[in-house]
């Protein structure tokens, strides 16, 4: 199974933007999965129901997904409101904000298509389709949105580029490069990423047999040995027969119901036609093209320089919290002294006073912005960010 790469960043495109903390998530709501008496697996152990994960070579498929998110998030209508109004006959901020907003919540459904080196997202739903194309032969990824008409074209470096400069850095070490599989963002995808992070911090059972998506799959369940994390369980439906997760979800402490999920109401594991990775943009769309630079110096191995800006992760495992420093300009003060008093009524009904600053707080994230511009992030309650900020343990 391939690791996930994630050297892009696209608003409109980031429908799975929740899992940005050490949380790996999703799973059905079309078919939610639920025990069947009529499937039947062979037995197997955690350890055998993991290594059957880990050999699966699946890397063609097409299929329907659909994620929804129930974060518990407040009322953010007077945010969007506060950024439409700041800028005289320009909603674009209100719009940015609004769509952001609009892909940590609610239902999304999309279509998927893995072939080796390409691959392909189609995106439906109220924001309108969006396209994500990938070609890993030709070294370049198309962003496509049809309600703007527009495509921006990314251009990868090459392998010989990547080759020469990870040869440099990391002699012994095989160069790293986005790949079609994990590139998108699928329940096998995010198995990868939370079977990596797993240590014994992490409970693991498996569930009981059942059917998702018209296949029959195993249930793998990842909980958390500590009560210090919002997080209670994530669950993995592994189809029996490759040994690629179709489904996954996590559910908070104490809730009965997951709060984030994705799955595949329909899947096929076998190669998808050609022609559905072909994109040619029509004279009506523009286009911007970009490239994605290498780094104009490669580090030594033997600098023990840190990056100042760079987040700094406090703690391990589930209760780990990853701390954004405040930028020079803010250092020193308090950023919420320059604030209007209408900034300040709309930043306290999405937020929550707390010693050293304010919070914003959902089922499984929380994020602490500090007095002195820090951002605090992490799978946990508020209290264990305040603690953070201010012992840094």
């Amino acid at each position: 199974m391939s690791s996930t790469h994630r050297a892009l960043e696209r608003r409109p495109l980031l429908w799975t933007a929740a899992i940005a903390v050490p949380i790996i998530a999703g799973a059905a709501i079309l078919v939610p999965m639920t025990a069947s008496g009529a499937v039947d697996l062979p037995d197997k152990t955690a350890a055998e129901l993991i290594a059957f994960a880990e050999a699966s070579d699946v890397d063609a498929l097409s299929g329907t997904i659909v994620q929804t998110s129930e974060l518990g998030l407040p009322d953010l209508g007077a945010l969007t409101d506060s950024m439409g109004g700041s800028t005289e006959g320009d909603s674009t901020g209100a719009a940015d904000i609004d769509d952001l907003i609009s892909l940590v919540t609610g239902s999304h459904t999309a279509k998927v298509y893995l072939d080796g080196e390409s691959a392909r997202l189609q995106v439906l739903d109220r924001l309108g389709e969006r396209n994500v194309y990938v070609d890993g032969d030709a070294e370049q990824i198309w962003f496509v949105d049809s309600e703007t008409q527009t495509a921006t074209k990314l251009t990868l470096p090459s392998e010989a580029e990547l080759d020469a400069l990870h040869s440099e850095a990391q002699p012994d070490a095989a160069p790293a490069r986005p790949d079609a599989e994990g590139a998108l963002p699928t329940p096998d995808d995010m198995l990868d990423q939370a079977l990596a992070r797993l240590d014994e911090s992490t409970e693991v059972t498996v569930g009981a047999d059942a059917r998702v998506a018209g296949r029959d799959v195993y249930e793998l369940i990842l909980a958390p040995r500590t009560t210090d994390t919002l997080v209670g369980e994530l669950r993995f439906a592994i189809d029996g027969e490759t040994g690629a997760a179709v489904a996954a979800s996590v559910t908070a402490r104490g809730a009965s119901e997951p709060a984030f999920e994705i799955a595949f109401t329909q899947v096929d594991f076998t190669a998808p036609d050609p022609s559905v990775f072909a994109f040619e943009p029509g004279a009506d769309i523009t286009i911007t093209e970009k490239d994605l630079a290498l780094p104009t110096s490669r580090p030594d191995q033997d600098d023990t320089t840190t990056d100042a800006s760079a987040p700094v992760v406090i703690g391990e495992g589930w209760s780990a919290v990853a701390v954004l420093p405040s930028s020079s300009e803010a250092s020193g003060q308090n950023v919420f002294a320059g604030l209007d008093p209408e900034q300040l009524a709309m930043l306290a009904t999405v937020t929550t006073a707390v010693d050293g600053g304010r919070v914003l707080q959902t089922s499984l994230i929380t994020v602490l912005i500090t007095d002195d511009g820090r951002v605090l992030v992490g799978a946990v309650p508020a209290s264990r960010l305040v603690e953070a900020a201010q012992t840094g343990l």
